[in-house]
């Protein structure tokens, strides 16, 4: 399954439906830039190894690209363009004023050493500076990807321009121009928006049964937050195993377990299930937090939640949305779901450029005033037009794009 080609089918249907200016749909379908490079990086064993790294630079409209960087042995070009298109449609969402941007790098940083991933870093930068920028493109971490790799980014383009520019990147530690709140705001954002979905379904949060996908950072938060919310969470999983636990779990000793031995596997009480029972699973909310296209065609039919909470980025084909819509599924997407990521990520921007930085509350404060007004004009949309969740966010972008682009041009 090609995440592009996925990606612009998602345009087609929306750009239909609102009957999109033709000049509009063109230019979307595109990216305005598209940026290759071989990074040479010396290895601790002092062998010469090349590494294929990107940045696409999908559209800008609406602001500077914005996007994150993944180091992951599955990058290819496709990928980042699909994921590039996503975060401008998804800071559209958000109302932000900012484009679409990604980026990457062909690696396994867990085969890499510390000083080799700094390397690697610092090699992106120098490949990329004249493309990106606090005015031009601002990047952000993304899969494999942590804010000390942020922070050697920000210094290594800092020493090149000759003048510190903390505001090339987001998502740097606190003490190093981060924001307060970025660690937990793509799970905080969904959290946000999934409560309003719980209100708009007639539903009571202590009864709710929930299923995650992913133990990394969104998929951590997130079972916290619901956790001390009162739903009941009954299913986790990480890279390596899927555990459940009908009684539901005690998330604070979870994630004490996954930080002492790095897996789930093992936790007291729990039991080990695979993929197609974890999907399959009677609960009430299901959250994907892992990686892209994890609910197709082949288990849509089988699952029985409610709502879909994607904290992920492309976990659901086009063909099992279908299935899930025909199901009454509700699926709250991606570019809704975690957009609460980008979003402090564009607070830290700003924090950045104007040197002056908000308490915990104002984050929070400022991300819920954000993220309930894009749920509120995604759920308009989908009931004037009678469609399902993601289509309405598309249409919601689309039209925001499209106001954009026909201003300039």
């Amino acid at each position: 399954m090609n995440a592009y080609d996925n990606a612009l089918r998602q345009l087609e249907k929306a750009a239909k439906l609102i009957d999109l200016d033709k000049d509009v749909v063109a230019r979307l379908s595109t990216p305005e830039r598209t940026v290759m490079a071989s990074l040479p990086i010396k290895m601790d064993d002092g062998s010469l190894k090349i590494f294929e790294a990107y940045r696409v630079q999908y559209n800008s409209a609406r602001g500077p690209y914005k996007g994150g960087i993944r180091f992951h042995p599955q990058v290819d070009l496709d990928e980042v363009k699909a994921l590039s298109f996503w975060m401008a449609i998804k800071t559209a969402v958000a109302n932000i004023p900012m484009g679409g941007g990604k980026g990457g790098i062909l690696v396994d940083p867990k085969a890499m050493s510390e000083a080799e991933i700094q390397r690697l870093s610092r090699a992106w930068i120098k490949a990329f500076k004249d493309v990106i920028g606090p005015e031009k493109d601002i990047p952000a971490p993304d899969v494999y990807t942590t804010p000390q790799i942020m922070c050697w980014m920000a210094d290594e383009y800092s020493n090149l321009v000759g003048k510190k520019q903390w505001g090339v990147v987001t998502g740097k530690p606190l003490d190093f121009g981060g924001s307060k709140g970025r660690d937990t705001a793509t799970a905080m954002g969904g959290f946000y928006v999934l409560q309003e979905a719980i209100n708009e379904l007639d539903l009571k949060a202590s009864k709710l049964k929930v299923a995650i996908q992913g133990f990394g950072n969104a998929g951590s938060v997130a079972a916290k937050l619901l956790y001390d919310a009162g739903y009941k969470v009954v299913a986790l999983a990480d890279s390596r195993v899927i555990i459940f636990d009908k009684k539901g779990f005690d998330v604070d000793k979870v994630i004490e377990h996954k930080e002492k031995i790095k897996t789930l596997a093992g936790f007291k009480g729990s039991k080990e299930i695979d993929i197609k029972e974890f999907f399959a699973l009677d609960v009430d909310v299901l959250v994907p937090a892992a990686l892209e296209n994890q609910i197709t065609k082949s288990n849509a039919s089988d699952i029985k939640a409610k709502i879909i909470l994607e904290l992920a980025n492309g976990p659901t084909t086009p063909e099992a949305d279908e299935i899930l819509f025909e199901n009454n599924v509700m699926v709250i997407p991606d570019v809704l779901a975690n957009a609460g990521g980008v979003t402090v990520s564009y607070f830290e921007w700003i924090q950045n450029n104007e040197n002056n930085y908000w308490s915990d509350k104002e984050v929070d404060d400022e991300l819920k005033e954000r993220m309930i007004p894009a749920w509120q004009s995604v759920l308009k949309n989908s009931k004037e037009y009678k469609i399902d969740l993601r289509t309405a966010a598309f249409v919601t972008a689309l039209k925001r794009l499209a106001e954009a682009i026909k201003v300039q041009h």
